[in-house]
């Protein structure tokens, strides 16, 4: 009746019941266990987004738990958030009626430069900013509106590419003066050495905590290098990396990249990639032309706005290898998740923030 080795089991230890129950308990219950999964499915029911066509495996599954757990940042913006005052015309203007008003307000009503500015406030995490003219925090928001109203206006193709969402201070900064996952320049990583090794195998912020190149979001997003891998045929004329088309370093570099997007967005490769054909730009997602463009976003926004600000940053929040200013990169905004703020539309009680016209559309 029972398997030989249980008969065996008894004979050469009468005294131990327990052992061989123990056994057949445990994989009875793993049986028992995978059987109901097949028959009824697992508990934890998933969502599934299609990214590419059918039969591909493009889709990138979710547990539906970890869907219904809200940014944590959400319930905090929407708590700054009041609905703007509507001009009826010959309201007092901020540059009339306030000191100190950032260029490119001066002409919002005094309750609608109010209300933005308290707002400002409460999501840099700096109570009096812009009370003193003189402060570094005066001259960099300054600099920060001029480039929040231009990723709105001009950028609207990234930022607004599924629907409006938008960005605010609040997006990077989450009540903080200086945003978290900013970085800074760190490479070479490896002074002991010359050459590509210099680049990577050290664990850093930069390259994921992998092996991988530090260097790859110095050279993609600011920079401007061209993002490449290495040629598909497996001899090509030449020296890869210097003879017209790109090595096995670029494309490590690229990894590295391509790493850090993914876990900053909360997405797997095939999101944006066919998996079978990962070198074919014809076989992309649409999001892959979403996350290019972000890409040369990215590389304006550093290099128009936040490079330049070097001069104007006190030593404490600069650099701690070349005392460079903090830049941006994906997860800055994202922070883990494929839209900012799980898409959550940041800008349509801010339209002061989306026009660097000076005169914002209050849908009147």
């Amino acid at each position: 009746m029972f398997p030989r080795w249980f008969d065996k089991w008894n004979r050469e230890n009468p005294k131990d019941i327990y052992g061989p129950a123990i056994a057949i308990g445990v994989i009875g219950g793993a049986v028992f266990t995978a059987t109901m999964l097949i028959a009824f499915g697992q508990p934890n029911a998933t969502d599934s987004l299609q990214t590419g066509p059918r039969g591909t495996g493009m889709s990138r599954p979710e547990f539906k738990v970890d869907l219904a757990k809200p940014d944590p940042g959400i319930e905090a913006f929407l708590a700054s958030t009041s609905a703007p005052v509507v001009p009826q015309g010959g309201e007092e203007t901020a540059g009339a009626a306030r000191e100190n008003v950032p260029p490119g307000l001066e002409g919002l009503t005094v309750e609608n430069y109010d209300r933005l500015l308290a707002a400002m406030r409460e999501w840099t995490g700096i109570p009096d900013l812009f009370d003193d003219p003189a402060s570094y925090q005066t001259s960099v928001g300054h600099v920060m509106i001029g480039m929040t109203q231009n990723l709105n206006e001009e950028w609207a193709g990234h930022v607004m590419a599924n629907k409006e969402v938008g960005v605010t201070c609040y997006t990077c900064h989450r009540g903080q003066p200086v945003p978290s996952d900013v970085w800074y320049k760190i490479s070479p990583v490896n002074e002991s050495v010359e050459g590509w090794s210099a680049n990577q195998n050290r664990v850093t912020m930069q390259s994921q905590y992998t092996s991988l190149p530090s260097d790859a979001l110095e050279k993609y997003l600011l920079d401007g290098e061209a993002i490449n891998v290495h040629d598909l045929e497996s001899r090509v004329a030449g020296v890869p990396g210097t003879d017209g088309y790109p090595g096995i370093q670029q494309a490590e570099r690229t990894y590295s990249l391509m790493n850090y997007v993914s876990n900053s967005l909360g997405v797997n490769c095939v999101f944006c990639h066919n998996s079978r054909a990962f070198y074919d730009g014809s076989q992309v997602t649409p999001q892959w032309g979403t996350e290019m463009l972000g890409i040369q976003m990215v590389l304006e926004l550093n290099n128009t706005y936040l490079v330049p600000l070097e001069g104007l940053l006190p030593e404490n929040r600069l650099g701690p290898v070349y005392a460079d200013a903090p830049k941006a990169a994906c997860k800055t905004c994202h922070k883990g998740y494929q839209q900012p703020l799980q898409g959550t539309n940041v800008i349509k009680d801010w339209p002061e923030l989306a026009t660097t016209s000076g005169e914002p559309d209050y849908g009147n």
